[in-house]
Order: structure tokens, then C-alpha cells, then sequence
């Protein structure tokens, strides 16, 4: 994509905006092309000027922010952009959001919410737009970060007392601390709303975990804050039988990591991304397994054939799951579901 050359190439102002609380294509459409070229004045204007014509914060945060969020997340995806340009367009926008924050009114009375992220997970954006958004709702939100461990998000809860938890999950292979960080809070008493795609299509997971409510966006964490929330989860998914499986599997984890390297040999500067792609699989084996669905193995594989760091490594992810499976023969749903895994990469073109 083309990219002005010096700083004298004009900076394209606000696009017209029809109306109050309207974020038509052209608008977003103008702030990706912000993002493209990591122009953080142009693409605070377009989001201000919103503001300036009426719009929410939630319309500006959830409609355009998060929707181009997931655009720059497809042309990474994809190969159109590299690791470095995903990095500038999202440091873009998580300033974009600090100036809406910035021009928010004072926090309301309605509750105390804490928001975090599943310990291990770093993408931050979307549980902080979702902040912004409850805020904007009349509450006051603590936001405790990225890769919150489970003992402090405890020690907090303890500490303060809030009324409810936003927990944030991003990647399906981190439900197992996920279902930990819950079921850590429903010991302090205190509710969880679960949201990310972590939890699975439409949040399917997010019962099975401990969660009482999902929302796919930050508009659902406000609408479910302002209902009442159950102390505990509504009926949902449950783990399949021999639910303890999923914890031996993770006590093999450091095992299946070495016998993965031991077979592939990788080169001395790929042992540490190797290894690292092997302990996620387990993972993602170990929470398909806690929430009885195989679908959150095969989704992950076909993930990691997508990403653009892993294309043509098939042949790798296919002996990372014939290593795991044969070393894991006496857990009846870790081979089942690494055979699904495995007819997934030998049909995949």
C-alpha cells in the first residue's frame, strides 16, 4: 500500500458525518486508511469529530475502533500487513481510545466493575474499548490490565469488593486459567461476565468455564451489568466424561514439550518457538477437553495453518499431534480429539 512520503503530505480530515450516533462505511474506511499509514492526529480528529457530532462513546469505540481493530487483526492475518504495521495501527488506536476516555464526562454511581484479561493474554484493546464503553455507562470501572494472575486479581477482589468482574480471553487455549480466574472469583463472591472469542462462537464456553453471562461486544457488557446477574452460571456446555482428564494432560505438558523437540530437532534459534507452539496445543487439547468439544482443537489447528508465521508448517503441527496423541494413548478424549485435529491438516488443501 502506497504510504505519503514526508510530513508535508496532507492529513485527511473528519469525513462528513450523516448524523448523531451514525458511523457510516466511509467513516471507518477513513480512519483504516489513518491506521494504514500510523497517523495518530488524523485518526484522533475522525474519532473526536464523531464525538463532536453526536455520537457515543460506544458508537465511536464499538463501531469504528473495534471494527477496524478486527480488519487490521484479517490483513495481518493474511499477510497483507506485517507484524510491524498490526503493531503501529493498534498503538494508533489504543491512543484514539485514551482521547475519547479523555473526553468522557465523570464516572457515574451505578457499581464498582473490574475489568482484566485472562492471565497470559496481552491483547488489551478490546477489554480497554470495553472500559470506556462501561464507563460511559455510568459505572466505575477498574481496569487491572493485561495478563492479570489469578492471586492478585484474588487479593483485589478482596480488597475492593466490586460488584462484577469483565473477564477478557482472546485466545480459546488459555479457557483452562480462564475457568481458574472464575472460579477463583466466584469464591470471593463476586460474578463474572466473560467476553472475547475465547470463550468460543456466540460464547458457548463461557457457561462451562463458570461465567454467567458472555457478551460479544462492549455494548453486551453494559446491557448485562444493568440486568440482575445470577450468582451462578446458567446451564450450559458441560465437561465430558472423566472431566479430570483434562488435568493429567496438563501435567504432561513439560513432557509432550520435550518429546516434540526430541523428534522435530529444530535449529537452536527455533527450539524456544517450537517449544512454545507445542505448549499451546496442549493447552488447547486440555480446554477442549474441559469443555467437552473437540471443535475448540480443530479451530485452534486450523488457526495456527493460518497464521502467517506458520503457513507451510503443516508437516510441524501434524507431528506435534501424532507425538502428543501416541504419549497420551491411555486418555481416551486427548486421542480423539488429536485424530479430529489431525484428519483437519491431511483435508486442508
Amino acid at each position: 500500500m502506497s504510504r505519503p512520503d514526508g510530513p508535508t503530505a496532507a492529513a485527511p480530515g473528519p469525513p462528513a458525518v450523516p448524523g448523531p450516533a451514525v458511523v457510516g462505511p466511509e467513516v471507518v474506511a477513513a480512519y483504516l486508511d489513518c491506521l494504514d499509514r500510523a497517523d495518530l492526529p488524523a485518526a484522533t480528529r475522525i474519532a473526536t469529530g464523531l464525538l463532536d457530532a453526536g455520537s457515543s462513546v460506544a458508537d465511536v469505540l464499538v463501531d469504528l475502533v473495534a471494527v477496524t481493530q478486527r480488519e487490521v487483526g484479517l490483513r495481518w492475518l493474511t499477510g497483507r500487513w506485517s507484524v510491524a504495521q498490526e503493531h503501529a495501527a493498534t498503538h494508533v488506536s489504543e491512543r484514539v481510545v485514551e482521547a475519547v476516555a479523555a473526553r468522557s464526562g465523570p464516572t457515574g454511581d451505578r457499581g464498582h466493575v473490574v475489568m482484566a484479561c485472562v492471565e497470559g493474554e496481552w491483547h488489551a484493546l478490546a477489554a480497554r474499548i470495553v472500559v470506556e464503553v462501561v464507563r460511559a455507562a455510568g459505572w466505575r470501572v477498574t481496569f487491572l490490565g493485561a495478563s492479570v494472575p489469578v492471586r492478585h486479581l484474588v487479593s483485589y477482589l478482596h480488597q475492593t469488593g466490586p460488584d462484577a468482574v469483565l473477564l477478557s480471553c482472546v485466545q480459546p487455549s488459555r479457557l483452562i486459567r480462564a475457568g481458574r480466574m472464575i472460579e477463583a472469583c466466584r469464591a470471593a463472591g463476586v460474578p463474572v461476565v466473560a467476553g472475547g472469542p475465547g470463550f468460543g462462537p456466540d460464547g458457548r464456553w463461557a457457561a462451562a468455564v463458570g461465567a454467567v453471562a458472555w457478551g460479544a461486544t462492549a455494548r453486551d457488557a453494559a446491557r448485562l451489568l444493568a440486568g440482575p446477574l445470577c450468582p451462578t452460571p446458567p446451564t450450559g456446555p458441560v465437561p465430558a466424561a472423566g472431566t479430570d482428564e483434562y488435568v493429567a494432560v496438563l501435567r504432561r505438558r513439560r513432557d509432550l514439550v520435550q518429546l516434540v523437540l526430541r523428534e522435530v530437532a529444530p535449529e537452536p534459534d527455533r527450539v524456544e518457538d517450537v517449544a512454545g507452539a507445542v505448549a499451546q496445543l496442549v493447552d488447547a487439547l486440555a480446554a477442549a477437553i474441559r469443555v467437552g468439544d473437540p471443535g475448540l482443537l480443530v479451530e485452534f489447528v486450523r488457526w495456527q495453518t493460518e497464521v502467517p508465521d506458520a503457513r507451510d508448517g503443516s508437516p510441524l503441527l501434524d507431528t506435534m499431534l501424532r507425538v502428543c496423541a501416541t504419549a497420551l494413548t491411555e486418555h481416551p478424549h486427548a486421542g480423539n480429539y488429536l485424530r479430529q485435529a489431525r484428519t483437519l491438516l491431511t483435508t486442508t488443501p
